[in-house]
């Protein structure tokens, strides 16, 4: 019974996630991708942005452009990583797709690292740190977890693939943090405009440092046999759950929506 709750709650926490991020990909295609593929640059500048579309700066917005529009490709790619029927049914598939997903990871994580050093795209230091912190674990994250699929050992192979989903996912974990602490305290409380008040700063570096403690606490829970641990698992991820709706429903009313209206 335990095992059945403890599996439902992971399915749970995982349906939301995945109807979040399929609104990411939706908000980025419609919003950045139709301005790119109208060659409307300065139309990335029509929501509110660090650092967008820059005159004269090529390189950097090259970089930006491509940092933003293949993080859609490594969202839906990481996704379909996650689905045991896919994994089963479609090897091949699950395969290819895990392949994309790992070397946009690692564009992902190197685009941001320059973005954040190179071009100055940060509102504070402890934030730009927070980035940082988080491309260095996925670039160790995804080399993990390819070292271990090229060397067949599937089951470090799919923890791995889980972490490196957790911390890939930071981007998106931020957003949904804020604006579900937002909607919680019907305001922003412990926060500010560079990302530095302690509400920020918890939630800069929890956007990836907590998904992987629960992940951590999920396969402990399935490993051993400990009634109690897995209910007070399956507690964390309803509660985790929970919040991650909240804040999917803020990202999608507040932070999104706007912009393609």
């Amino acid at each position: 019974m335990f095992d059945r709750i403890l599996r439902w709650s992971g399915i749970g926490w995982f349906s939301v996630v995945a109807t979040g991020q399929l609104a990411f990909i939706v908000f980025i295609l419609a919003f950045y991708g139709v301005r790119t593929a109208q060659l409307n640059f300065p139309g990335w500048n029509d929501k509110p942005l660090i650092d967008g579309h820059i005159a004269g700066d090529n390189a950097g917005n090259a970089v930006f452009a491509i940092h933003v529009l293949l993080a859609s490709v490594m969202i839906l790619c990481g996704l379909m990583q996650l689905i045991p029927r896919l994994r089963q049914r479609r090897p091949r598939l699950h395969r290819w797709t895990g392949r994309i997903y790992l070397t946009l990871a690692v564009v992902e994580a190197l685009s941001g690292i320059w973005l954040t050093v190179v071009r100055g795209t940060y509102l504070s230091q402890i934030s730009a740190v927070a980035i940082l912190v988080d491309a260095i674990l996925i670039l160790g994250f995804a080399g993990l977890t390819w070292k271990n699929a090229v060397k067949r050992r599937f089951d470090r192979h799919r923890i791995w693939a889980m972490r490196t989903f957790m911390v890939a996912s930071g981007v998106w974990f931020l957003r949904v943090g804020l604006m579900g602490w937002v909607l919680i305290n019907q305001g922003p409380v412990g926060m500010n405009d560079t990302l530095s008040g302690p509400a920020d700063i918890v939630l800069t570096f929890g956007a990836y440092l907590i998904p992987l403690a629960v992940l951590e606490l999920y396969m402990a829970a399935g490993r051993l046999s400990n009634p109690a641990l897995k209910l007070l698992t399956a507690t964390t991820l309803v509660l985790a759950t929970a919040y991650t709706a909240i804040g999917v429903f803020g990202t999608i009313a507040l932070m999104w929506g706007p912009y393609l209206t």
